[in-house]
């Protein structure tokens, strides 16, 4: 019997709960207003339900451009009646205007003071995106209603969903065709991450707090004179990169293709990335897309972004570990990041704007299918360890501002044979540490130089050297 009371009181718990809360929305309904009510007192009375309604679906990762595209319209177009913020329970699951007007109305769409986010684009400034909004408006003597929303659950692709909503009438609907086509042109011009360098962003780790979606890198300033590679190889660069882009349009008018596939490839340290970094800030104009191997499964996305903000460059550094011979790879998921990667390359039009340069530290383990057609690599290039002439300005390079005597950087060019260009920068830093710690004087010694090169060579161990990028006969040079 007990038992018996303990559910009718359970059960008048829940319904007593239930009433509170639809009292509690009622009051908030009559304080607030609700999306449905400001709707229909902007519409003249009686044209409620002749209505229609466009919508168009954008991509997540666009929406700081077409928050500008929006925004931009409007200050040119319209005539701006009132702008709110929307609020629903499940807004998660998207908000669209006709169910704010005739959805479920025990959880109505409230009007509420717009949210924002700050995305991250690389300026001075974030740019700052509405979450859910609403626009009242008169353009061209018609009334208006445009939404702009967020829609995607926990499992599924994040959209932005705009809304015109108007009257049947043909001049109405030519105002939501023209707006339509307003909005996709500025997007296209992608003045958010155009020309900048991008990648996609993986996790939350953003600690700003901002909003990214596509990340906006700031990388450091390589000057010419900074790339220390042997004068053919910088040729050979320039030319099939920097003077190819020069001359794209005079390429397409004689029926050349305006696209090409590099490969940069040697051991690590030899200056392929740091290269990389030289070629997208001389590349003016050229949007720099950085994708990492595990982002293939993305390659899609990057590709239609690539294409987007053309003329592009697609970088993807290691590109081994997804285009591996083909009797290397030990599942069905390997295989098909190699096919993805494939039919991306051979997928671009002859006339796109886009150059790949792929970087490998072991060609030989690539599938040779990615450079046997030509589109795909037009040329590999080696970057070698650096020779006797390159060791002296890599040293010189490294040393800065500190006081290297003759002696002393002859001395690091001797024993430096078969080293990387990232040894001897890591060498460089640790024969000042020793310097500072011996309270020299007012330069670095040769027997500063003797002490690092110890500590690096000798009492380390063979995966040290590996990770400093010498040969393994360098320790031998160093004892001589």
């Amino acid at each position: 019997m007990a038992y018996f009371y303990g559910i009718l009181i359970g059960i008048g718990i829940s319904v007593l709960t239930l009433v509170i809360i639809s009292v509690i929305r009622r009051r908030m309904v009559d304080k607030e207003g609700t999306v449905a009510e400001l709707i229909r007192d902007f519409f003249p009375e009686g044209t409620v339900e002749t209505l229609t309604i466009t919508e168009r679906k954008f991509p997540y990762r666009v929406r700081a451009d077409l928050q500008r595209a929006v925004d931009r319209w409007i200050a040119e177009n319209a005539q701006l009646e009132c702008f709110h913020g929307i609020r629903k329970e499940y807004d998660f699951m998207g908000i669209t205007l006709a169910g704010c007007m005739f959805g479920n109305t025990s959880d109505p769409a409230y009007i509420v003071p717009p949210e924002y986010e700050d995305i991250d684009v690389g300026e001075q400034e974030p740019a700052r995106v509405i979450k859910n909004g609403i626009w009242l408006f008169k353009a061209e003597d018609e009334p208006v209603a445009l939404l702009l929303s967020f829609r995607g659950g926990p499992c599924d692709s994040k959209q932005m969903v705009v809304q015109f909503q108007t009257c049947k009438s043909p001049e109405a609907m030519q105002l939501a065709t023209r707006f339509f086509d307003v909005l996709e042109a500025i997007i296209k011009e992608s003045s958010s991450y155009r020309g900048k360098v991008l990648s996609f962003d993986q996790l939350d780790d953003a600690y700003s707090g901002e909003s990214v979606g596509i990340r906006v890198h700031h990388l450091k300033t390589v000057q010419r004179d900074e790339i220390v590679l042997p004068a053919e190889t910088i040729q050979l660069i320039e030319r099939n990169v920097i003077k190819f882009a020069s001359q794209r349009e005079q390429l397409v008018r004689l029926g050349q293709s305006s696209k090409k596939g590099l490969l940069f490839y040697g051991v690590p340290g030899t200056g392929k990335t740091h290269t990389i970094h030289y070629l997208a800030g001389v590349l003016k104009g050229h949007t720099t897309l950085l994708i990492s191997a595990d982002e293939v499964k993305d390659l899609s996305e990057y590709m239609a972004l690539a294409r987007l903000l053309q003329p592009s460059v697609v970088v993807m550094e290691d590109v081994d570990l997804i285009a591996r011979d083909r009797s290397d790879l030990t599942n069905p998921v390997q295989e098909s990041m190699l096919n993805r990667l494939l039919n991306e390359m051979d997928g671009l039009k002859e006339d796109a704007e886009i150059l790949f340069i792929l970087t490998t530290n072991r060609p030989e383990a690539l599938e040779a299918a990615l450079a046997s057609r030509p589109g795909r690599i037009d040329q590999a290039i080696e970057f070698p360890l650096p020779d006797e002439e390159g060791r002296e300005k890599l040293i010189r390079l490294y040393a800065r501002d500190l006081m290297l005597s003759e002696d002393c950087v002859a001395e690091i060019v001797r024993r430096t044979e078969g080293v990387s260009a990232a040894f001897i920068k890591e060498l460089v830093r640790r024969s000042v540490q020793m310097h500072l710690e011996s309270n020299g004087g007012p330069s670095v010694t040769p027997q500063n130089v003797d002490e690092a090169l110890n500590e690096m060579l000798f009492h380390g161990d063979k995966l040290s050297l590996k990770l400093l990028g010498a040969s393994s006969r360098i320790g031998y040079k160093a004892r001589e």
